[in-house]
């Protein structure tokens, strides 16, 4: 008798991290469990979720297994060896090393920076003084993937395949917006994110489509 689950994701719709994961899981079309864990409350302090996790991070999964994994790019690399229908790694070695400079360009040298908890500690109460430091952050993380994605980019990130890079791309484009980065700066980015967002499992993984999100009065 098989002892798999249908996987259970804990994220918040609009952590980036955790919507990377959601973009992926659309791709792949799996279906999951949605675990909402509010980080503007603190939930991810709570004693139920730091047994879990002990990092208190956003996201979670735990897989069909019951196994439980952590950070966003090991969760990503871990569904595309599991289900490798709908690959989101190119088969040359080269391009694969590629697709994780651009995911690793967004998830260490750009996210961790505008990310809530160093918000919190650059800026306080400060709206602005957040607003200016992650704007800042964005914009030189932007340039240099810009000159990057002048090589690498075609329709996609890398070449005319959707991969991992792009899934990462998305939701640090909606950060820079939401600080009201001048994308204007960043053509490339631009183009190809306006292109991601025009397909439906982009669509059905943004944060406007989760149950946790507020509904618009």
């Amino acid at each position: 008798m098989s002892t798999e689950q249908k996987p259970i994701l804990y994220n918040y719709y609009r952590s980036s991290a955790s919507w990377r994961i959601r973009i992926a899981l659309e791709w792949k079309g799996i279906e999951y469990e949605y675990k909402a864990i509010n980080l503007l409350t603190k939930q991810n302090h709570t004693e139920e979720y730091s047994k879990l996790n002990p990092a208190q991070k956003l996201p979670a999964l735990i897989t069909k297994d019951g196994d439980f994994l952590a950070q966003s790019q090991a969760i990503i690399e871990y569904l595309e060896e599991a289900y490798p229908d709908r690959p989101m790694l190119p088969k040359s070695p080269v391009e694969r090393a590629h697709v994780r400079e651009i995911c690793q360009i967004i998830a260490c040298d750009i996210h961790p920076l505008q990310n809530l908890g160093v918000l919190r500690r650059v800026g306080g109460d400060d709206e602005q003084k957040k607003k200016e430091w992650a704007n800042t952050s964005i914009t030189l993380g932007f340039k240099a993937l810009e000159r990057r994605l002048e090589k690498l980019s075609d329709t996609y990130c890398v070449g005319n395949s959707i991969t991992m890079a792009d899934i990462f791309l998305v939701p640090m484009v909606s950060n820079a917006n939401r600080w009201d980065v001048d994308m204007s700066q960043f053509p490339i980015i631009t183009r190809i994110t306006n292109t991601l967002q025009n397909l439906p499992e982009f669509i059905a993984a943004s944060p406007q489509k989760q149950p946790d999100c507020p509904k618009e009065k």
